[in-house]
This record gives structure tokens, sequence and C-alpha cells, in this order.
């Protein structure tokens, strides 16, 4: 039959981890025509994907050794370590020539060891973290910055350009994660600087549906604070990305600029925000609701 004909000269891509960007992505691999195996420690996200057509791996060492091209998109580096490294690995399993993508954000110094364990077997490495909220994964129209060799680069960008509208290949070794830090570190301390400047507003009397308005019209309104205008006047909260994991990727921006001595005084001043906010019942929804611990220091009741 044509269909199982396709499927059979369809190119063989691994896949670990399937959260809220993992199973999008993967939905839109599928639809592409790529031939996906999965794995994940959630029974019901591998079953979703089996449904759409996805193969079982029972293990990462299944996945590693089921296509010449393996990805994860996971949590953190301590998960990262435990995909990549060790006798179960993806590196120990991958087969000869493999390519290893890696689509989290991580540090730096995480990355590093993969890449040098990579190197020591001869597997491509390229870190390649996305940008872009669940909704733009859902639509195919994320972000991809990669780094690492150009020839395994060139291996996986049809890849890339099934899950996304835009691929910038930054350079040859952990370009990609120092770039998706920078950006992240941009993201976070917007939401901070928005959530004083609407505090200050509101006490100064202004109408707080009104002050967006102008702010969105405003020289200081980039794509993110327009793209957050709606939610604000709404006040909905709901999240395309918690206050826990904006605490996670600041401190991961903290770590990487002493590492590289980067003073980063501003960045440890939102760390601070997003580490005391994330104690309290702002942990799980979306990180622009800072503004409510702002309101509150202020002594604004909502």
């Amino acid at each position: 039959m044509p269909h199982t004909q396709e499927k059979h000269n369809a190119q063989q891509i691994g896949w670990i981890g399937l959260g809220k960007m993992g199973t999008p992505i993967v939905r839109n691999l599928l639809a592409a025509g790529f031939d996906v195996t999965v794995y994940d420690v959630d029974a019901e996200r591998v079953g979703e994907a089996i449904r759409l057509g996805a193969h079982r791996a029972e293990d990462v060492s299944s996945v590693a050794r089921s296509a010449p091209l393996i990805f994860s998109i996971i949590p953190d580096d301590a998960v990262l370590h435990k995909v990549a490294l060790g006798t179960h690995g993806v590196i120990e399993n991958a087969n000869d020539g493999a390519v290893y993508i890696d689509m989290s954000t991580v540090s730096p110094a995480a990355s590093g060891e993969v890449r040098d364990a990579a190197r020591k077997r001869g597997t491509g490495y390229i870190c390649a973290p996305v940008s872009g909220s669940t909704v733009l994964a859902d639509k195919a129209q994320l972000t991809v910055f990669a780094s690492g060799p150009k020839d395994a680069y060139g291996r996986a960008l049809p890849v890339f350009q099934a899950m996304s509208t835009r691929q910038y290949y930054v350079g040859e070794d952990q370009q990609a994660r120092y770039l998706k830090l920078a950006i992240n570190h941009l993201v976070g301390s917007t939401a901070v600087l928005l959530a004083e400047a609407l505090t200050l507003g509101t006490k100064g009397g202004l109408d707080w549906a009104e002050m967006l308005d102008v702010i969105g019209d405003s020289v200081a309104a980039s794509p993110l604070v327009k793209y957050k205008l709606d939610p604000l006047k709404k006040r909905d909260f709901s999240p395309a990305f918690s206050s826990r994991q904006m605490l996670k990727d600041m401190s991961l921006v903290v770590d990487a600029g002493v590492e590289a001595g980067v003073p980063m005084t501003a960045a440890a001043l939102v760390r601070e925000q997003f580490a005391r906010y994330a104690q309290g019942d702002g942990a799980d929804l979306d990180f622009f609701s800072i503004v409510r611990a702002i309101e509150a220091q202020a002594g604004l009741s909502r």
C-alpha cells in the first residue's frame, strides 16, 4: 500500500521527552512524515504519541539505537546527564555516525560534558534550544537556535524545519546555549520591569487596561510585551511558561554569567524576585503573574 511504502521510506528519528513542548513537536514531525520512536517516563504521554503513529521505546538506550538522529527535550541539567551519559545513555548506545540533538534549556557546563563524551565516541552533538510558547509549538512556528559541528547541523536541519519557522545556526560549539540564556534573561527581566511599571502606574491612578494599551503603543513595546497585553488586561495568568520554570532559567542565566566572568547584577535581582514568588501560590502561574508580587509589596490588593 502507498501509505506503508511512504512510512517505510521516511527518515527515522528517536525522540526523548514528551512534555509541554515535546508532545506538540512530535505531533508535527509525524504529520510531516517522519518515522518517530519515542520515550518518556510518563506512559500516558507515550500512549498518546503511539496513537498518533509513533513507535514505543522501552528505555533511553533503545531510542538511541533506533535511528541515526536522536533528539531530546527535557527539564534540566540532571535529566540531561541521565539521558545523555552513562552506560544506558544516548552517547554510549547511539549507532556509529549518529547525531544527538538536545533541544532543552540547560547550562553550558552540563552541555559541555555531553559534547566531550560525544566527541570521544565520534557522535555528532548539536545544541538546539527552542524559543516560543506551547501555542507556537502546536503550530510548528518555533524558533531554533543551533550550534555544533556544521555537518551534523545539516543532517538535523530538515527536522528543525518541520517544527519551526526560523532556524539560526550560531557556531561550532556551545553558542546556542548562551544565546538561549541571553534571550531568556531579557524575557524574565521584562516581566519584572513591566510589573514594577504597571504597579507604579496603578499607584498613580491610571486605569489598568488603558495603561496597557498605551504601553503597547510605546517605544517600550517588544513583541513579548504585545503578546502578553491581552492576558494581562484580563489578568489571566494561565501558565504558558510558569514562574517556577522562569526561576530555573534565571538561575541558569546567573550561573552561566558567574562561570563566564560576567557581572549579572540585574539577572540576580530578577532571580531573587522569582525565587520569593515561586515559594508561594504563584509558582505554577504564568511568569508574568509576578506583577501580583510587586503589587502586594506595594500594598495593593486585587
